[in-house]
């Protein structure tokens, strides 16, 4: 059994596209972050971290958007969002996970020409690839998708800004396992802090 603790919009957005990725069953337990769902007794008892997201596996507690979507692609290899096989590729895949959760996540809270400088090396970093990992859609696509989603509108970024980024965006607008979580996170309501 599967349970994902998620804010609608936050980082959990990434382990939610990846559960719909994967076509795992799953109960979604949707807090508020604006309401301050994950300090209350009952959330820190699940998680002490007090943050999303939260996976509960047959109520054991898995944390940290990477950690999930590592554990999602290995638990259902068949979705292929992990390269099998190509250790070179799957060490790619970490090291984008890497670069996304250490230089990509943290650079809005370091200023606005800071976070547009970082965005411009992953530009850079992806290329004309239309995955992170060439050909290969994988976990840090996910992962990619959910920080531009998120950040696009304060980047306030001028057409062909991030051409590769933007086209990164477009192919994953274009998926079903996103139009999913948009959908449903959407009707739940975003409530995210600036």
């Amino acid at each position: 059994m599967l349970t994902l603790y998620f804010a609608p919009g936050a980082s959990s957005m990434a382990a939610h596209i990846a559960l719909h990725e994967v076509g795992a069953t799953f109960e979604g337990k949707p807090v508020s972050l604006a309401t301050k769902d994950t300090h209350t007794p009952e959330f820190l008892a699940i998680n002490p971290e007090g943050k999303v997201p939260t996976l509960l596996i047959d109520g054991r507690r898995l944390t940290e958007v990477a950690g999930i979507l590592f554990y999602l692609a290995r638990r259902f290899p068949e979705a292929g969002l992990l390269p099998a096989g190509d250790v070179e590729a799957e060490a790619q895949v970490v090291s984008w996970m890497s670069f996304i959760a250490s230089t990509i996540h943290p650079a809005r809270r370091q200023g606005l020409e800071h976070a547009r400088g970082v965005y411009k090396l992953a530009d850079q970093r992806l290329g004309k690839n239309d995955w992170a990992v060439g050909g290969r859609f994988s976990i840090a696509d996910i992962h990619l998708f959910r920080l531009f989603w998120r950040f696009r509108g304060s980047l306030n970024p001028e057409p062909g800004d991030f051409p590769n980024i933007e086209a990164h965006y477009a192919r994953m607008m274009e998926r079903p396992a996103v139009k999913k979580t948009i959908e449903v996170e959407s009707k739940i309501g975003y409530a995210l802090p600036a």
